[in-house]
């Protein structure tokens, strides 16, 4: 009652008011059902995920997490927190942001380390990083000390932001000044951001400063290095950093081969990522869902749509499966090449699983189908969508309407 009260003072009209004070309570009633067969905190995770993908009101978008009592305690949650603080970005409702993670402080269940930590990524995901900042140096309000998960999720925060200066700011002054000691994780967040930015030669400094610690680097430490050397084309740093791997005993497994097949693939060298992946089965290895979702991003982004179909029906035969960004990124790709057929065939699949792409890939999906004569293939594709998935639904049957009949 007392979020209605305040609310009231807010709306210009009684009739917006009572427009609001209804929806906010088919809201509740959606999350919270009669006392006779009340949600699980499982079942109102997933209600309000749902609601959030769709909805674009960015107050109700907060009203739906109020309404759920999110915590990042469950994955599901962290997600639906996630979902929510990407669409109030978009929409640029940083007050709305603010207001939220502020009250939800108040909270005394949230009064935690593991939410301090959220609450500070969170701002980072949005952004706002001198709220990070204030968040983690008033860290004490939430009866939380200050530690090296909460530095971590700082360091983290300032990666999401993009602010690599900020982040090598907090990483020089904040250890001492309230006394942490970095751990493999802190050390892993620097290198990364150090990589990301252009800065890969200064990681070698850092691994010093490790081995001063006696903090041993990991398959992380390495994969984030070479990154690094890959993006400014070092090449023959790229070997450096694998004798280093050798140097302090850590394996070539699967993350380093996808480390260095991904960003292969992101200069658009996929031949040479595909050769790195060859060696991989010639040793033995067994690649993983990653490795064939990385290669078919990158033959596909190359044009090299057969390539990218070979290794699809690879993986699918190895028994991996593709995630929903492979399904999309390969049905998009078909259609800019015209393989309206293989495309519609891999759609169905995705659909299946509950993932279907954008509206602007399936509109030229469709459109394809048409083009080759395949207007009963382009009137399942949309009973499909409209059966399955809500959203559009009159822009779809406006566009069936208008096929050949």
């Amino acid at each position: 009652m007392a979020l209605l009260y305040r609310l009231r003072s807010a709306f210009p009209s009684n009739s917006t008011y009572i427009n609001y004070r209804l929806h906010y309570r088919s809201l509740s009633t959606i999350l919270s059902p009669d006392s006779s067969n009340p949600l699980s905190a499982k079942q109102k995770s997933r209600a309000a995920l749902s609601l959030l993908k769709t909805e674009e009101n960015p107050e109700r978008i907060i009203d739906i997490c109020r309404a759920a009592s999110l915590t990042p305690e469950f994955h599901l949650d962290r997600i639906a927190f996630s979902v929510a603080i990407s669409k109030l970005s978009k929409f640029k409702h940083f007050d709305g942001i603010r207001r939220f993670l502020e009250e939800l402080k108040s909270r005394p269940d949230l009064k935690n380390e593991r939410f301090a930590c959220h609450a500070i990524v969170l701002y980072g995901q949005a952004n706002m990083l001198d709220h990070a900042i204030r968040t983690f140096k008033q860290i004490d309000e939430l009866g939380v000390r200050h530690s090296v998960k909460t530095l971590n999720a700082l360091l983290f925060a300032c990666n999401l932001a993009k602010d690599y200066k900020e982040l090598k700011r907090v990483y020089m002054e904040f250890p001492k000044i309230y006394g942490i000691e970095p751990d493999i994780d802190t050390y892993n967040r620097v290198i990364k951001a150090f990589s990301e930015s252009g800065s890969s030669s200064s990681v070698s400094s850092i691994v010093a400063e490790m081995d001063r610690k006696d903090v041993k680097p990991n398959a992380t430490t390495f994969a984030n290095w070479l990154a690094g050397c890959y993006m400014e084309e070092k090449f023959e740093d790229v070997e450096k950093v694998l004798n280093l791997m050798e140097k302090y005993g850590v394996r070539r497994g699967v993350a380093t081969y996808n480390a260095r097949i991904r960003s292969l693939c992101k200069l658009k060298r996929s031949t040479e990522a595909k050769a790195l992946f060859d060696g991989m089965l010639s040793r033995g290895m067994d690649p993983n869902s990653v490795t064939y979702c990385e290669l078919i991003h990158g033959f596909c982004k190359e044009g090299n749509l057969d390539e990218a179909k070979s290794i699809f029906k690879r993986m699918i035969n190895s028994g991996c499966q593709p995630d929903s960004e492979c399904y999309f990124t390969l049905t998009y790709f078909l259609c800019r090449g015209g393989d309206y057929e293989t495309a519609f065939k891999i759609c169905l699949e995705s659909m299946k699983k509950g993932w279907v792409p954008n509206f602007s890939t399936m509109k030229s999906l469709v459109d394809g189908l048409v083009s080759i004569s395949k207007v009963e293939e382009a009137k399942q594709l949309i009973g499909q969508i409209k059966e399955r998935f809500s959203k559009n639904v009159e822009k779809w049957s406006e566009i069936e309407a208008g096929l050949p009949q």
